[in-house]
């Protein structure tokens, strides 16, 4: 379909459009093979931009020669008019006196008129194409295809494509439990992953540079309600920090929690609001399972993992029960500020369920 397209596009419209594909497509190559080291990318874009010259020569001869007069050829008519002079010469003579008698009795005959001749209608100079026009309407045409192909995937992003992150989160096939049907305005694992995977989520940790190596989502229940309780949760990694993400959807409040904190010993504790809701800052260790997979991947012993600071806010600005935990830690065992933690919240929770919960 592209060459018979090609084969029946003029000369001033199918040239300027292979230079124009070829530039672009040249240029993009090499790009793509200087950012990411790959000589084969190399080699291709070589390969463009050595059609695309030898397509911008054939232009420029083609103009030139447009420029060139063509020879206009007078000779021939001299030559034979000359030829019949000399041919005719040998008869005038004979043929001198025979004009001679004529002549007396033609001087008596009335001339014919001749009939009028028909105007000759006017031939309009058949007008050829303006190179110049249609060159630079296809490179203004083919220019505008260029620009969508390079900047197009920047503009407007697929739906499918990797966030700034690095990695995308996963697509949960499987049907939510009862509790989440039976909870009004419970979210899902997918919810909480998509808001939580942010293309800034590395700059609001404090490691800008970084980019997440996992990212996970997860519709589950809290435990000991018997599967009752709606509790989904997500999570990203980063070479620095894990982020988790959580909401349980219970009858416990902020309140009630603090308390239990308090009795268990909890002393540094921290109440606050956040987004109009009531909150409370607390640390716990993590739990590490090791699982050896030599031996039929049998379960080994829980053991004390790093220690983690974890932010819970209220589902709603009334306090009526159920929360969201923004929970973060690290393998070697180093905190975040607060801060940190608070600027998390901010951005993501708003845009699980809202402002308001």
């Amino acid at each position: 379909m592209l060459g018979l397209l090609l084969r029946i596009l003029p000369f001033w419209v199918r040239e300027p459009l292979l230079i124009v594909v070829g530039a672009v497509f040249g240029v993009r190559i090499a790009y793509l093979a200087v950012h990411d080291e790959e000589p084969v990318a190399a080699g291709i874009a070589l390969a463009f931009l050595v059609f695309t010259a030898v397509r911008v020569r054939t232009v420029v001869r083609a103009l030139r020669a447009r420029r060139k007069p063509e020879p206009v050829d007078g000779g021939g008519g001299g030559d034979s008019a000359g030829g019949g002079d000399g041919a005719g010469g040998e008869d005038r003579t004979d043929r001198a006196d025979g004009r001679d008698s004529v002549a007396a009795s033609a001087a008596h005959r009335p001339e014919p008129q001749a009939a009028p001749a028909a105007p000759a209608a006017p031939v309009a100079p058949e007008k050829e194409p303006n190179a110049w026009g249609q060159a630079v309407a296809a490179v203004a045409v083919f220019a505008a295809i260029g620009f969508a192909l390079w900047f197009g995937p920047r503009i407007l992003p697929s739906e499918d494509a990797a966030p700034a992150n690095g990695v995308s989160c996963p697509d949960l096939e499987e049907e939510p439990p009862s509790a989440y049907r039976d909870t009004p305005g419970a979210v899902t694992g997918d919810v909480l992953c998509r808001a939580l995977n942010r293309p800034d989520l590395a700059g609001l940790l404090g490691t800008p540079g970084e980019t997440a190596t996992a990212a996970s989502g997860d519709n589950g229940t809290a435990p000991l309600t018997d599967g009752k309780v709606a509790q989904p949760e997500a999570e990203v990694t980063f070479d620095t920090y894990t982020v988790n993400v959580s909401a349980t959807y219970n009858d416990l409040t902020i309140a009630q929690y603090v308390k239990l904190l308090e009795t268990g010993g909890q002393r540094d504790h921290q109440p606050l609001s956040v987004l109009g809701r009531p909150a409370v800052f607390s640390s716990d260790h993590t739990m590490r399972i090791s699982i050896d997979l030599a031996n039929g991947a049998s379960g080994g012993p829980v053991e004390q993992g790093p220690l983690a600071r974890t932010l819970t806010v209220a589902l709603d600005r009334e306090d009526r029960g159920g929360s969201y935990d923004i929970t973060v830690w690290s393998e070697s065992g180093g905190l975040p500020e607060d801060g940190v933690l608070l600027g998390i919240a901010e951005e993501v929770l708003p845009a699980v369920a809202g402002p308001a919960g």
